[in-house]
This record gives C-alpha cells, sequence and structure tokens, in this order.
C-alpha cells in the first residue's frame, strides 16, 4: 500500500502549483466548469493514446488507471459536497482516505473505457453544476474534517486543481499544453485530507 500522503493542499489557494503550473489566485469561480470540460477531454485523449493502463510503476506511485479513477471520483465527492454547502449552512465533510477507496474499489482493477467514460459523466454533473450558481451561492461555507473551511468558490478551484494536477502527474505535461505526452514518472501528488 502506498504511504499516505498528509499535506494539507490547501496552500493550493494562494500560490502557483510548482508541478502543474495552475495558480486558484488568477482562476475566476466562473471559469471553473470551462477547466473541468476541458480536463474531461484531456482524460479522453489519454485514454485514446493508450495511456490510461493498470500497472503501478513503483511502489509509490498510482497507475493511470487508478488516477483516472480518483479524478472520477473527486468530481463526484465534490458534486455532493457543493450540494451539501448548497443545502446547510456551513456543513462539515465526511473525510475521504483515498488510498483506502483506491483498495476497496479496484481502482486498477476495473476497465479503463468506463473509467473514462463516467468521469466525463461525472465532469459533466459538475461543470453543470457549476454553470447554475448565482452569485450569492459561490460564497456558501461548508468545512473540512480537519477545520478547513471553505465557500463553494473556494472549494471549487480546490477541487479543480486535482484533476489538473492528475493529468500533469499522468501524461508529465501541465494541463494547459497540448502538445503530445510524455512517459515520465513522477512522484505521486494526491491529496490525503479531504
Amino acid at each position: 500500500m502506498i504511504v499516505p500522503d498528509t499535506k494539507d493542499w490547501t496552500w493550493v489557494l494562494d500560490q502557483r502549483c510548482p508541478d502543474c503550473g495552475f495558480d486558484a489566485r488568477s482562476c475566476p469561480q466562473g471559469e471553473v466548469a470551462g477547466l473541468v470540460r476541458a480536463n474531461a477531454r484531456r482524460w479522453q485523449n489519454l485514454l485514446a493514446d493508450g495511456r490510461i493502463r493498470p500497472g503501478r510503476p513503483d511502489d509509490d506511485t498510482w497507475s493511470s488507471l487508478e488516477y483516472a479513477c480518483h479524478v472520477r471520483d473527486v468530481y463526484r465527492i465534490y458534486r455532493s459536497r457543493i450540494a451539501l454547502m448548497l443545502r446547510d449552512d456551513d456543513p462539515p465533510f465526511d473525510n475521504w482516505d483515498q488510498d483506502v477507496t483506491a483498495l476497496a474499489e479496484r481502482y486498477d482493477e476495473q476497465a479503463p473505457e468506463l473509467v473514462v467514460a463516467e468521469l466525463a459523466e461525472a465532469a459533466k454533473a459538475m461543470a453543470t453544476q457549476l454553470d447554475q450558481l448565482t452569485d450569492s451561492q459561490w460564497q456558501r461555507p461548508g468545512r473540512r474534517g480537519d477545520g478547513a473551511s471553505f465557500q463553494i468558490n473556494t472549494i471549487a478551484r480546490y477541487m479543480v486543481h486535482d484533476p489538473v494536477h492528475h493529468i500533469w502527474d499522468v501524461s508529465g505535461r501541465p494541463a494547459t499544453d497540448d502538445g503530445g505526452t510524455t512517459d515520465s514518472r513522477h512522484a505521486r501528488s494526491r491529496r490525503q485530507r479531504r
């Protein structure tokens, strides 16, 4: 089992990610839905290129298939969290251990074509949810189990960094780079605190 990443990745709201290049500070809330849709297309392109496959490259790194499963679930979980923030006043979120989920759900045994189709469906639902938010709804609060507080506008930007970053993990290129892919192996960057 991969050693859990216990870093608190909320710092991505305050500074540019040095790996994938995403900068939440320069990402208006209204652009997150477009980033989600573009990200889903990148995963579809990686699948078409044969890049989404099982098999961890080493003991400390998820397979590209596990990353795709994780991104699919990020969209599903954050859509639920935003729905909870819209319904309740400053709700707490259940903790999510991604490593436990990856093993329990057998991420590395799932069918890549199905996973990417489900990822695209989850991304579409997430983007639609974001498109429908009013100005006041973007300010609705919620909080993580470790006490980190968000508004929908910050949790949306925090969330979108994850799928963007995992494009970099799998392809070796920033999500804004539409060039070819490389087969570089990066240290895993999954967030433990969800």
